[in-house]
């Protein structure tokens, strides 16, 4: 592993005064560090703040009783979300490695959770990045005069395609398609050319350009590590909030955009009696804020050992929040104008979850607004500049982890190692850029990233808190910043937290609709596979239980001790007086 350069080196009196143990400390430290500190808060942010945040904040709000449902929100974000966004900030900078190696300093048979974390982050880049080559696709597109999702006029429209923005006496039926849906559907997906899970149809070629492309964007951005990473995010972490603002005031100016507000923000006191709206909750503020992916860890092993981790976890938290709230203004005053122009209620255009939000009915508004070719260019990009931001992370995290556990063989070979994992998520990417790829894309996001992530970092909450110990982890961060968490934090990690992430898993378990994408009906053998794709991350933790245990010397209870006590305690060699505590 690489040290803390000599400048984080302590004294003896002050080692005496905070007995936790530091860090194996050296003179030299080759491992890279960010070049400002805004580089680094603009990763964690761009990480956090991704196409989720436009799209599932404003649909789960308005769902769950509006205003009503910012209470159980910031709730589940003060008492979970936020402690182990901290928890695992704290963690990579004290500790300075990646996801694998960092358990040999805290528990070591929980190191399986590190290959775990590497899986689940492999699955996401397998679909992650095909929706990003979408909104590169539609990007592309947007360079017309007349948009093409506009019209019925095109050879990829059928009989059911009702464009009913300014025209009067449209009739819209349960058969009606908008243009907007078709070009989505049977033009960028072309899904009329497959037939399900079971004949996906062929490679779509455009798709396949775009994303080659948005690969290479990654690999070029990544291939230096954070020197180049931290350039890149000043722009595509910043270039969102420039959009968001200029679509929100286009948004507040149309007519009816305030129905939209209402809509979103109505409170719906009732709703709060429901478990689900609690569920929820605490799913969208754990995914939104991105706790177990290995990527805040990866980030914050880059920082100075005494950087004030506490203070960037709320800030980054605050603005992570912030954004999804504003997303919810840009999103309903455009589906209040669009409920205007039908002549529906609100609730009625905003059906729509996930993609189809992003991809039929936000570009069905812009189509009809005036400058829409502007406002569908600058919107694109944003999509692609968040989804970019969230790939870098997760991405930097598999490298970090991987490179950090297996030095002597990738420390001067990082160009290669990047473009090889690059290489490998690329061709994990094929199958979805099918005609039927958007099945394939949904299963990966339902199971790829699903109850395994919540169940590795609440095994992970449950290793530092319990095993590692709230104490040895607190007198780590008094030896960073110089003051011990409060005793709010500490209740978080060792209660709270684990029992909010239990919730959230025995909740989805128990809770599971049928798994449906348009009008197709997933076939019961591919949610066999998808759970066989969940279980195939998770797996890892108690595989590598069993080998630690195996391939560990002495009896039952000496193996025991010697896999649950952290290894640099051990390994530790007395240095100077005075430079290094001495070991507990």
């Amino acid at each position: 592993m690489s040290a803390p350069p000599a400048e984080f080196l302590i004294t003896g009196q002050a080692a005496l005064a905070n007995p936790s143990p530091a860090p194996l400390l050296t003179q030299a430290d080759s491992r890279d560090k960010w070049r400002k500190k805004m580089d680094f808060l603009l990763s964690v942010i761009g990480f956090a703040v991704d196409l989720g945040n436009v799209w599932r904040f404003p649909y789960i709000c308005y769902q769950n009783g509006g205003g009503a449902f910012l209470i159980p929100y910031i709730l589940m974000a003060v008492f979970g979300g936020v402690p182990l966004f901290y928890m695992e900030l704290a963690l990579g900078q004290f500790h300075r490695v990646g996801a694998i190696p960092i358990w040999k300093h805290i528990c070591p048979i929980f190191k399986g959770i590190g290959f775990a974390i590497c899986i689940i982050g492999l699955y996401v880049s397998f679909y992650y990045n095909t929706i990003i080559a979408w909104a590169l696709y539609y990007f592309c597109s947007s360079f017309t005069h007349t948009l093409p999702w506009t019209s019925c006029d095109n050879p990829w429209n059928t009989p059911n395609c009702t464009s009913y923005f300014g025209k009067s006496n449209v009739t819209w039926t349960n058969h009606s398609k908008s243009p907007a849906e078709e070009f989505y559907v049977r033009k960028v997906l072309e899904l009329q050319n497959s037939q399900g899970l079971s004949n996906v149809g062929g490679i779509r070629w455009q798709l396949l350009l775009c994303l080659f492309l948005i690969f290479t964007i990654v690999y070029f951005s990544l291939w230096k590590g954070v020197k180049t990473s931290g350039k890149v995010v000043w722009v595509t972490a910043t270039l969102p909030y420039a959009v968001l603002l200029i679509l929100l005031i286009r948004g507040a100016t149309l007519p009816g955009a305030w129905r939209g507000i209402v809509f979103y923000l109505r409170p719906n006191w009732e709703k709060l009696t429901s478990t689900a709206v609690w569920v929820d909750a605490a799913a969208q503020i754990f995914f939104s804020l991105g706790p177990g992916f290995g990527v805040l860890l990866a980030l914050s092993s880059y920082n100075s050992f005494h950087n004030n981790c506490y203070r960037d976890a709320i800030i980054t938290s605050v603005v992570n929040c912030l954004t999804s709230f504003l997303s919810g203004f840009v999103i309903f005053t455009v589906l209040g104008y669009m409920a205007e122009m039908r002549d529906v209620e609100v609730e009625d255009v905003a059906r729509d979850r996930g993609p189809s939000l992003l991809f039929i009915t936000y570009p069905e508004a812009i189509a009809n607004m005036v400058g829409s070719t502007f406002f569908a260019i600058i919107f694109f990009l944003m999509m692609i500049t968040l989804g970019l931001d969230s790939t870098f992370g997760g991405l930097e995290a598999m490298i970090t982890a991987i490179m950090d556990e297996y030095p002597h063989l990738l420390a001067k070979q990082r160009e290669l190692f990047v473009l090889g994992l690059i290489t490998t998520c690329f061709l994990g990417s094929v199958a979805t850029l099918t005609s039927g790829g958007s099945y394939i894309v949904k299963l990966l996001e339902e199971f790829g990233a699903g109850c395994s992530i919540l169940a590795v970092v609440f095994l992970e909450s449950i290793a530092v808190s319990w095993f590692y110990g709230i104490q040895q982890f607190c007198n780590d961060v008094k030896a960073m910043l110089g003051f011990a968490p409060g005793i709010y934090w500490q209740v978080c990690w060792a209660a709270v937290s684990p029992a909010f992430l239990a919730f959230i898993i025995a909740s989805s378990l128990l809770d599971q609709p049928p798994l449906t994408l348009f009008d197709y009906q997933y076939p019961d053998w591919s949610i066999l596979v998808g759970y066989l794709i969940g279980a195939s991350s998770f797996i890892c933790i108690p595989v590598y239980m069993v080998y630690k245990l195996i391939w560990t010397p002495g009896s039952l209870k000496q193996r025991l001790a010697v896999c649950l006590r952290p290894e640099r305690r051990a390994q530790e060699q007395p240095m100077e007086p005075g430079l290094m505590p001495p070991a507990p």
